[in-house]
């Protein structure tokens, strides 16, 4: 070791994140409780990371396409459909989705079972969505399509209209 390398001050870099287990923001959408392990502000915007639980027969968002960011979907337990255009894939445990900026979607638990996924969203941007519905319905409104459709578009999300 040089002596210019034992007098020098140690790097300073950015600092991690560690959330625990039962720890993290959650977000409650119905019958789908979401628990936030990152949402960007520990990675520079890059990407953010929640956990979410759906209920037995859980219906998702309508079909929809993101223009700006990529989500994948990791699923935990239970097995989760996921629509791709005109497409269903049954995901099972051990199985990674990923889709794509443009790639109309969708996903749903259509069994008896609870069903557990992990999902990442790069960049960042769409947790905002996720807290805006929870405030709809923290406000005792109603989750209209139109409700989803306006805060989808803050999102650059609009709903896949030409599979409806």
């Amino acid at each position: 070791m040089t002596e210019e390398a034992r007098n020098s001050e140690p790097q300073v870099g950015p600092a991690i994140s560690v959330v625990g287990p039962g720890e993290g923001e959650t977000i409650v959408l119905g019958t789908t409780r979401m628990r936030v392990l990152e949402d960007g502000s520990h990675t520079g915007h890059r990407l953010a990371i929640a956990e979410s639980v759906l209920a037995p027969r859980t219906q998702g968002p309508p079909q929809h396409r993101h223009a700006q960011h990529d989500e994948g979907f990791y699923v935990l337990s239970g097995t989760v459909r996921f629509t791709v255009g005109n497409d269903d894939y049954d995901a099972t445990a051990g199985t990674l989705v990923m889709v794509p900026p443009g790639a109309p979607h969708t996903f749903a638990n259509p069994t008896d079972q609870p069903a557990v996924m992990l999902s990442t969203f790069t960049p960042d941007l769409y947790v905002q969505y996720f807290r805006d519905l929870q405030a709809v319905f923290a406000d005792g409104r109603p989750l209209t399509p139109q409700a989803n459709i306006d805060a989808m578009s803050r999102y650059a999300t609009e709903p896949a209209t030409d599979l409806a």
